[in-house]
């Protein structure tokens, strides 16, 4: 057991952090040979560019799949979208890699996304219009959400092996989403997307065509037994858990209803390790860029839109997310983010090259609200008291939604000069969040990231 080390990398931010980058290199740096997707679903995107100039955007495999030999394990309760994990193979293989369905575990106790899911979603967002969530309109919400309000109609990746058993379950799931919609979508420009979604819940053939597109799937990657999962949890050398989103996404500290449904948290790392036996103490690695990003609908108090030109080859703003945008450093954010996430053993940053293209970054330090709102949620909000407002054991949805709106109209201060390149951004990080930063990356590939200091055992706290 203490042959096997076991290393979590968690995004601090609302996601696109760096966290395939940072996988991609310590697959490397450390010869990892497993790659843990533990939470969330198909809509991770987790960008790996190579200095050949390959490039893939990580969805469901790890990140590490470029690296020969790297397995990618999808522990349960990662939500598996069977048919796009097809289509990320065959992206892969354009890439240079065509073994990457003889390298990754599905857990059979995965829950699957289904067409069905995946409609069902896109049409709540559609029937949101102004007030959409930010949906990246791959159904992992409508899978949770489902499930926890049908959970006879949960497919598992294990049933896929029971064509019979899976096929029972899809047609009354179908039946069951297709109850829950009536009438049009609102909006007229969304009209015809939003009745071609509804054509999939209406199809009573395409539970079957789906299942025998999913065959190809199964018959390369049956479903793994606990067994294998704890095997190769303990294999000796490293694993690495990759996380999906970011810890103000997360569904109980993130700001409701702006989130995603799955938990960034080492504790769900933990729960993970712990599923599969007895195993090594966990170092927990936070993972944040060097200014704020938001991809989608949500809260993001210092967006700046001359920021704008600010390089994103791989995040656009059309699809189902919407907007990608930009901001300062956010210094009450970061607090928050670090006091959610709880005692972590490090800090990697990305993006340290934007000082040479940016000369105005700044950071935020306290907010103002001009509302007549004046309870002590909102004062502490505004002064920085963070520390009263990151949500404990309990999880209390009304209470993150009163976050993200008074987060919506708060206006952003700056204090100081701007900051002047990234030694003084590295050491203003590790001041303010008493951390070290082991790692910063200054470009996209993995040839751009350097070692800033080594690991230390103990757990670092705020």
């Amino acid at each position: 057991m203490s042959s096997t080390r076991l290393v979590s990398l968690l995004g601090l931010g609302f996601g696109d952090c760096g966290k395939g980058l940072f996988t991609d290199y310590l697959c490397r740096q450390w010869d990892a040979h497993t790659v843990v997707r533990f939470n969330g679903g198909a809509q991770a995107g987790h960008n790996v560019v190579l200095p050949d100039g390959r490039h893939h955007t990580f969805a469901q495999f790890g990140a590490g799949s470029f690296v020969p030999g790297t397995v990618t394990l999808l522990a349960f309760p990662v939500i598996v979208h069977p048919t796009a994990l097809l289509v990320e193979d065959a992206y892969l293989r354009r890439a240079g890699v065509d073994d990457a369905l003889l390298r990754i575990l599905i857990d059979g106790r995965c829950r699957v996304t289904t067409p069905f899911h995946q409609a069902a979603g896109r049409m709540r967002e559609l029937q949101r219009g102004a007030q959409a969530h930010g949906s990246c309109g791959v159904g992992v919400g409508e899978t949770a959400g489902h499930g926890i309000d049908h959970p006879d109609q949960i497919v598992r990746y294990a049933d896929l092996a029971q064509p019979a058993l899976a096929l029972a379950k899809l047609e009354l799931m179908r039946r069951t989403l297709r109850a829950g919609f009536s009438g049009r979508c609102a909006e007229r420009a969304k009209q015809d997307a939003y009745a071609a979604e509804l054509a999939v819940l209406d199809d009573a053939s395409m539970a079957s065509r789906w299942l025998d597109q999913v065959a190809q799937l199964t018959r390369q990657v049956p479903p793994a037994a606990r067994a294998q999962v704890s095997a190769r949890l303990h294999l000796p050398g490293c694993v690495l858990f990759e996380g999906a989103q970011g810890v103000l996404l997360d569904e109980w500290r993130g700001f409701h209803p702006h989130t995603t449904w799955s938990s960034i948290h080492p504790a769900s790392v933990e729960a993970v390790a712990a599923d599969a036996g007895p195993h090594a103490r966990i170092e927990h690695l936070g993972i944040l860029r060097a200014y704020m990003t938001r991809h989608g609908n949500g809260p993001l108090p210092t967006h700046d839109a001359r920021l704008d030109h600010l390089p994103e080859p791989h995040n656009a703003s059309d699809g189902w997310q919407g907007r990608f945008r930009r901001g300062h450093p956010d210094a009450l954010l970061l607090r928050y983010a670090l006091q959610a996430a709880g005692p972590l053993d490090g800090l990697l940053v990305s993006h340290l090259d934007v000082f040479e293209r940016e000369p105005g970054l700044r950071w935020c330090a306290w907010y103002e609200d001009d509302s007549a709102d004046e309870d002590l949620c909102t004062r502490d909000l505004i002064s920085g008291r963070i520390e009263s407002l990151v949500p404990g054991a309990a999880q209390d949805l009304a209470h993150q939604e009163r976050l993200g709106r008074l987060l919506a109209r708060a206006t952003p201060h700056y204090a100081g000069e701007p900051v002047p390149d990234a030694a003084a951004f590295v050491a203003q990080i590790e001041a303010l969040a008493g951390l070290p930063v082991l790692f910063g990356s200054h470009g996209p590939t993995y040839a751009t990231v350097q070692m800033l200091k080594p690991l230390s055992k103990p757990h670092s706290t705020l």
